[in-house]
């Protein structure tokens, strides 16, 4: 499938077309990250990041693990 780059401000934009969409998932505002690799442009979905400070706000009492330890040796451990 062919298309063209287009300038967007001062920087290129390339469309994807809508075939092309559908077939990998990406849709207005999907997070993606761009590399060069052997002269070819490679586009991949981005990975989430995580902050520790947001993971650690998601905790609440109802989704908090048990508390309980089970420290009983299993098998041959030498204690």
């Amino acid at each position: 499938m062919r298309t063209e780059v287009a300038r967007w401000g001062n920087s290129l934009a390339l469309r994807l077309p809508r075939p092309i969409a559908d077939q990998t998932g990406f849709a207005e505002g999907t997070p993606v990250e761009i590399e060069v690799e052997d002269g070819r442009i490679v586009i991949r979905p981005a990975m989430p990041r995580y902050a520790l400070d947001d993971l650690l706000a998601g905790i609440t009492a109802d989704n908090l693990p048990d508390e309980s330890f089970d420290d009983e040796p299993r098998g041959q451990e030498l204690l």
